[in-house]
Order: structure tokens, then C-alpha cells, then sequence
């Protein structure tokens, strides 16, 4: 009776040993599975960083916010790359473009708590750098593109679709022009109407300082804040004749007709083929337009420096989508090397 009781007990033993065996052999494969799971999942994070290296951009997930302001010219290019930069990279990161104009643009950057970038279609001035010195705001310009100062018409307007520079100084800048037959006897007895972005705009301020030589505008010219309103008077008004960025052309072609400019060697319209530096055949009418970082808030907030990366790897991608002729790619790589070393 004794060997029977000894017997059920070595066998109940033996069961235990064999089940706590079985057991962690289980939890053994379960963390081996583990181990390999998480090695899996490194590699894969490990090979999105690099693709996202190459592109230039954080290979984070980034929160927060950056604001932009300034020029009404340069807005179209940058809220493309905002939209594209918002649902392609970054979806945490809001980006706010505005456009206040150039002028009223620095206002808002060279203050305290001012915005990250202002866009601009002219460089800082003097006052405005000293300003930023006086306030220990570190600002990098960063050429985006070219553009060329265009004059429109409305279509029914036959008669000034070639002009000289000479003539568009004339226009907007001497006072005994009043009628299109005073500037060419065969052109109608009709009052030209002069349009214009206003002073906060630094299409006016290139207008006035490089195209007028500082000369002051005809008393009657029209000038306004908006460029829609702008585009708006010329497509009602045949005999109005406006002055702004090519862009706001381009996505407005259904209503205005381009002035041709002869500038000495036969009439040349404005084009993304022609529009350029140095020997371009616009090239008097072509001005760099720029968007200006505050260095301080980008060493400050990675959101910030990310999106400058993101738009100087991207910026000739999208020039010409929004009437912009791109800039020489050896500029542009020198603006991300300086944006990588912050």
C-alpha cells in the first residue's frame, strides 16, 4: 500500500517537472518572437530615417507651428509649399502664410514674438537690418526665385500690347500724359488709368526705386493692397494698364493680356523663358525675391528649421507652377548646407 502511495507521488513529480519544462520552452519562443518583432521594427525605422535624410527633412514626427508673413508676390509659391509640406511631411506642423506686403511684413518679423519667416520681393533695407540688430534678431536671407515685373492690359486693349520702357516710365511717372493719344498719336483720345500694388508691397518699391529711379507716381495712379482687387479693375477697365509680380499674371491669363517691352532691341514679353539675370532677355524687369528666417526661432523650434530645409530642397521644384523662374541649383545648395550646420 505504501509502494502504491510512493509511486503516485513520483509520477504526480515527474508531471510537474515535464510541464514546468514545456513552460519555458513557451515563454522562451515568445521572447525570442519578441526580440526578432522589435529588431524588425528598428531596421524599418531605421531605413525611413535615411530616406528622409536624403530628402533633407526631420525624419521625426514634428508638432507645432510656424508663421509666415510679407509679400502678396511671393505668397503663391510659399502656401503651395506650406499645402505640400503639411500633407507630405509634416502633418503635425501647422504653416500660416500671410501676406501683408513686404514692408508690413518686417514689421511683424522684427518685433518681439515676431514671425519665423518674411517673405519679400526686395531686400532688407538698411533700417530694417539695424532694427533687427538693435533687437539681437539674427536674420538669414534666402533667395527663392526670379520674377519679372509684368504690365497688363485688358484684352479689348489693342493698341498698347507693345510699349517701350521708355513709354511705361511715361505713363506712370509724367503727369502731361493723360490720354493714350498723348503718349502715340495713334492710339485713341482715350484717359489711361494706372494701377498698382500699394507702398506695403515691395513691387512698389522696385517699381518706384529701380524701374522710376525714384521718381514720383502720376497723381491719379490707383493703388491697392490686394492683388486680386488689382486684377479685378484691370479685366473691367480697357483703358487701365497695372503693374505687378508675373505670377499673379499666369494664374490670371483668362482676363489680362501682358505688355510686350522693348527695351532697345525689339519688344520682349515676359515668360519663364525669358524672364532671368545677366544676359536674360527680361532680364531689366527680373528681380530676386526672398523669404527671410529668423535664425534665433529656427535653432530654437525644429519645425522651423525643418520647413526651411523642406522649402530650399523644393524650391525650384515648385517655381514654375506659380509663375517663377528658378534660381541656379548652386545657390540653392549653398542655403541647405547653411541650414544643415544650425
Amino acid at each position: 500500500m505504501k509502494f502504491k502511495k510512493y509511486l503516485v507521488l513520483l509520477l504526480v513529480s515527474l508531471m510537474a517537472v515535464i510541464f514546468a519544462a514545456c513552460g519555458s520552452d513557451a515563454e522562451t519562443g515568445t521572447d525570442s518572437e519578441a526580440e526578432t518583432e522589435t529588431e524588425e521594427t528598428e531596421t524599418e525605422t531605421g531605413s525611413e530615417t535615411t530616406e528622409n535624410e536624403e530628402d533633407g527633412t526631420s525624419s521625426e514626427e514634428l508638432e507645432g507651428s510656424v508663421v509666415i508673413d510679407g509679400s502678396g508676390t511671393v505668397y503663391p509659391l510659399m502656401a503651395l509649399l506650406a499645402e505640400e509640406y503639411m500633407i507630405n511631411e509634416q502633418e503635425g506642423v501647422s504653416v500660416e502664410v500671410s501676406r501683408a506686403g513686404t514692408g508690413a511684413g518686417f514689421q511683424r518679423f522684427l518685433a518681439e514674438n515676431g514671425t519665423d519667416f518674411n517673405d519679400a520681393s526686395r531686400e532688407i533695407k538698411d533700417e530694417e537690418q539695424q532694427l533687427a540688430d538693435e533687437l539681437g534678431i539674427e536674420v538669414k536671407e534666402l533667395k527663392v526665385a526670379l520674377d519679372g515685373l509684368t504690365f497688363v492690359i485688358n484684352p479689348e486693349n489693342d493698341w498698347a500690347t507693345e510699349l517701350t520702357k521708355e513709354q511705361l516710365i511715361q505713363i506712370f511717372s509724367d503727369e502731361s500724359i493723360q490720354n493714350w493719344s498723348d503718349l502715340d498719336p495713334s492710339f485713341p483720345n482715350e484717359e489711361i488709368n494706372t494701377y498698382g500694388p500699394n507702398e506695403n508691397h515691395g513691387t512698389y518699391e522696385f517699381f518706384f526705386d529701380e524701374v522710376l529711379d525714384g521718381a514720383d507716381l502720376v497723381s491719379t495712379v490707383n493703388l491697392q493692397q490686394d492683388y486680386s482687387t488689382l486684377v479685378n479693375l484691370i479685366s473691367e477697365d480697357p483703358n487701365g494698364i497695372a503693374f505687378f509680380g508675373f505670377g499673379y499674371y499666369v494664374s490670371n491669363q483668362d482676363k489680362l493680356e501682358p505688355v510686350s517691352v522693348d527695351f532697345g532691341e525689339g519688344a520682349v514679353t515676359p515668360s519663364l523663358d525669358t524672364i532671368g539675370e545677366g544676359d536674360a532677355d527680361y532680364a531689366t524687369f527680373t528681380r530676386p525675391v526672398f523669404t527671410y528666417l529668423n535664425v534665433d526661432h529656427a535653432t530654437e523650434k525644429p519645425e522651423v528649421l525643418d520647413f526651411a530645409i523642406y522649402v530650399m530642397n523644393n524650391i525650384n521644384v515648385f517655381a514654375g507652377e506659380t509663375g517663377f523662374a528658378p534660381i541656379p541649383d548652386e545657390e540653392v545648395q549653398e542655403f541647405i548646407d547653411y541650414l544643415e550646420g544650425l
